[in-house]
């Protein structure tokens, strides 16, 4: 069965219409005619969604019990069997309530494209993973309901549903997105209009690299090799020198100036002409470009201007930024230069800037390793110098007489040439010529191809031997620079593939990545399967192109190991490059273990955490259970003997001592069990709002009376909170606090608002916590100081704290001023922001008439 269809309606903030703009589509769907249903669409009373609703088949929710409340949630099985073609689940990122099928909304929605169905989805941008500290830096909420980036990514259409800051806060004040009583509070915490405008941004700039990336496949897979300048794309040419740190900056600015612009600084290492670059000076470089947001690439070509073009055209770049020449002016009869023959080479839509620096003419730091490899041009030269040399040295010397000797080493002269300008083969000819013409111009019999005395013979004999030898020692010595050249590149590669290991870079795609870049390839896979019969699997890919199922049908494949290969596409690779392309193999297994070692060091880290919370538990259970046990079990055979005659007030007091041993159980097994769940991580609070003055009165059941002092003011604004979570955490918070204060000095328990928080506090005035222990009393099984056994065993802070962090609120001590600890627990107040479980910013959205017809969308 084809998988189905995934498009999103994505949207910088709720109420922009995300969820109109989805039941929209809907309508005309099914106006042409398709079979489409709403599998979850929550409308939260508002009138504007409720009617786009009808019209539309909805499919029955599955109703789902936890603590007391039942929930609807989407019914996943009842989806598939009614087997639409298009299904509406507004939501991608919500939380399910625990005992559904699936915890997270957008794994029902894989199992529904898995069976076939196209969806039609909604998600909020501050909902994506990789965002969520940066939407913490600007709303100070952190997001607790996430999407992995990768599923939002897979989407087949993505429609930005956009509106202004301004329109989306009119369109709150008239009461359209949320209930009355919470417009003010959220206009003036997370609907801020820079709050807006930085979620506007974060949502047009991810979408904005989303195209960017549909862009650039589209021209992989049709080989569109001329620039598109749908946006200013800036490439920096290093050399490795201290003009790098200029060229970056002004690239930077230059990019600032148009919207979405990019910096990508590139050093091309050469392997023809290669120059020194210092890797401390390319290090700072790097660090520079990444800091101003750049990127930096490092590629090998043995033409730099050819390979900074091709680079540069590879990335749809829009404009090169490069320094001018730090060489001096007689360097210039060797060529124009790196910047004179890109700009020449640039065409129409590539615009240079040579930009001007303090180090413009003063010469490189070291020389310039010329003569690497004989170029096409040196050769052409060298057969020119080679046949036509001889023959014009002839006509001369024909008018002139100079003698035999002198004859000879003016044409052994030509053959040198020859042989320095094009190597072996052109100074072979040239000597082989040069000797026919002196016997048959300047060797007596003239004009014959005839020696008649036998020393000119010798003569014309050492002739074409220096001949050879010169045009001999030349070739080698243009090959052996060529191969030191080419062992310098590859130094360099290797060198940064190592400097990347000390850096700890260790992502795979990265390094995968970079050997894409380096060989000019469409694609790099690290391909492995468990034994020899077993299928190829992919650890990670770089690119485009196809998708490698096995290294045979790679362009190039270099194994690592037995049972894994490092497969490239794109071209096939010179046998001189694949010693290189074997050190990045095994950097990329080692990479690879790397990885899963640190993946099997935090599995045995989280199992030896929880060893160390057993054992702890154990120790507990050991005294802390076994004593009101035995208290119980005492007092129960006392009431049962025989043997005595119990008055009433003993009876009654027997009957008190079980009463409390069993309470004591009670909550040494529930504070057990609350910490089993947080160290789970299966703790998901039902977030309502609800007013303090409700709960904390109902946390004092536990303690003696007039034992707590309650200060709570009913003009105190709501909380969003799990009222239950709340109850548990105060009750313990309580509890500890009447611990340890001394008799006579009762506990107070207060709560007062600040901003956007409220904060509770419970005061004693008991021996106090220093401040290097304050932070520890928070942990599992502590107790301070010399409290007795009896005491408990050191969760009921633990737990506390850990069901405040689960709200999203924070728990911490201080001291009491006069003596004492006061406990400070923070919590956040109703419409400051998203729920941990269904946030307020992912309610179902309806736009009003009065401010958009209909929401502006951009279309992928």
């Amino acid at each position: 069965m084809a998988r189905g269809k995934l498009r999103i309606y994505l949207g910088a903030a709720p109420g922009v219409g995300k969820t109109y703009a989805m039941l929209s589509e809907a309508h005309r769907r099914v106006e042409r005619g398709t079979d489409c249903v709403v599998a979850f669409v929550e409308h939260h009373g508002r009138p504007r969604t409720e009617v786009m609703l009808h019209g539309l088949e909805q499919v029955p929710r599955k109703q789902l019990e936890y603590r007391d409340t039942v929930f609807g949630e989407m019914d996943v099985d009842a989806v598939l069997r009614r087997a639409p073609a298009v299904a509406l689940v507004d939501e991608l990122a919500h939380t399910n309530v625990p005992g559904s099928r699936n915890a997270k909304r957008w794994q029902d929605v894989e199992e529904l494209l898995a069976a076939g169905v196209d969806v039609v989805s909604t998600v909020n941008i501050q909902h994506l993973e990789s965002l969520g500290d940066v939407v913490e830096s600007i709303t100070g909420v952190r997001q607790r309901e996430t999407v992995p980036d990768e599923v939002v990514r897979r989407a087949d259409q993505i429609e930005l549903v956009d509106m202004s800051p301004q329109a989306l806060r009119r369109r709150l004040a008239h009461g359209n997105i949320y209930q009355p009583d919470k417009v003010d509070a959220a206009l003036s915490n997370y609907f801020r209009p820079g709050n807006l405008t930085a979620l506007r941004e974060l949502a047009l700039l991810w979408v904005a690299d989303r195209v960017d990336e549909y862009l650039n496949q589209y021209r992989s897979e049709h080989r569109v090799s001329r620039i598109w300048g749908s946006r200013e794309r800036i490439v920096v040419g290093l050399t490795g020198g201290p003009e790098g740190r200029t060229l970056i900056r002004r690239a930077a600015r230059l990019a600032e100036k148009g919207a979405g612009g990019e910096v990508l600084a590139v050093y091309i290492a050469r392997s023809d002409g290669l120059t020194a670059a210092s890797p401390k000076e390319l290090a700072v470089q790097r660090t520079l470009v990444e800091d101003l947001g750049g990127t930096f690439h490092h590629v090998v070509g043995d033409d730099i201007p050819a390979a900074l073009l091709a680079f540069a055209r590879g990335v749809n770049a829009t404009q090169i930024v490069l320094g001018s020449s730090r060489r001096k002016v007689w360097q210039y009869v060797f060529g124009p230069g790196v910047g004179a023959t890109v700009a020449r080479d640039s065409g129409p839509d590539l615009d240079v800037h040579i930009v001007t620096h303090e180090e413009v003419a003063k010469g490189r730091g070291l020389p310039v390793a010329r003569g690497a490899r004989l170029g096409r041009a040196r050769i052409i030269w060298g057969w020119a110098v080679g046949l036509v040399g001889p023959a014009v040295l002839a006509v001369l010397l024909n008018t002139i007489e100079l003698g035999l000797a002198n004859d000879m080493l003016l044409f052994l002269a030509v053959t040198v040439a020859a042989a320095l300008l094009g190597g072996l083969l052109p100074a072979l000819a040239s000597a082989a010529f040069g000797s026919l013409l002196l016997n048959y111009f300047y060797t007596p019999p003239l004009h014959r191809l005839t020696i008649a005395d036998p020393r000119n013979i010798v003569a014309i004999a050492i002739f074409f031997g220096v001949g050879m030898s010169v045009a001999s020692v030349v070739d080698l010595a243009a090959r052996r620079t060529h191969q030191a050249a080419r062992l310098r590149a590859e130094s360099e590669i290797l060198s940064f593939l190592a400097g990347n290991v000390l850096r700890g870079e260790t992502s795979l795609e990265a390094l995968l990545e970079r050997v894409r870049e380096t060989f000019a390839m469409e694609s790099a896979a690290l391909l492995e399967r468990a034994g020899d019969v077993e299928p190829w699997t992919c650890a990670g890919r770089a690119g485009f192109g196809r998708p490698l199922e096995r290294p045979e049908d790679a362009d190039v494949d270099m194994p690592v190991g037995d049972h894994m290969a490092l497969a490239l596409t794109g071209r096939v690779l010179p046998a001189e490059d694949r010693r290189v392309l074997a050190a990045f193999a095994a950097q990329a297994a080692v990479v690879l273990d790397r990885r899963r070692l640190r993946e099997e060091a935090d599995q045995a880290r989280t199992l030896a955490e929880g060893n160390r919370i057993r054992t702890a538990l154990l120790a507990a259970v050991s005294h802390d259970l076994r004593t009101p046990l035995a208290g119980i079990k005492a007092a129960v055979s006392s009431l049962r003997s025989d043997d005595v005659a119990w008055s009433e007030e003993d009876q009654a007091e027997l009957l008190k001592g079980i009463e409390e041993g069993a309470d004591r159980l009670d909550h040494l097994v529930g504070n057990l069990l609350d910490m089993s769940r947080l160290q789970t991580g299966t703790v998901t609070p039902l977030i309502r709002e609800i007013d303090v003055d409700e709960v904390v009165p109902m946390a004092l059941g536990g303690v003696p009376e007039d034992s707590v002092e309650l200060d709570v003011p009913e003009t105190l604004p709501m909380v969003g909170v799990d009222p239950g979570l709340l109850e548990r955490s105060v009750a313990n918070l309580v509890e500890n606090a009447v611990k340890y204060s001394p008799r006579g000095r009762p506990v107070l328990v207060s709560a007062s608002a600040m901003a956007d928080r409220v904060e509770v506090r419970v005061v004693d005035r008991g021996p106090g916590v220093p401040d290097e222990a304050k932070d520890r009393i928070f942990e599992p099984f502590q107790r301070y100081g010399d409290a007795p056994r009896g005491a408990g065993v050191g969760l009921g802070l633990a737990v506390a704290r850990g069901f405040a962090e689960a709200m999203g609120g924070t728990l911490n001590a201080e001291d009491t001023p006069g003596g004492g600890l006061t406990m400070v627990l923070s919590l956040r107040a109703a419409g400051s922001g998203p729920e941990p479980l269904e946030a307020v910013a992912d309610l179902a959205e309806s736009p009003t008439g009065e401010d958009v017809a209909e929401p502006e969308r951009q279309t992928l």
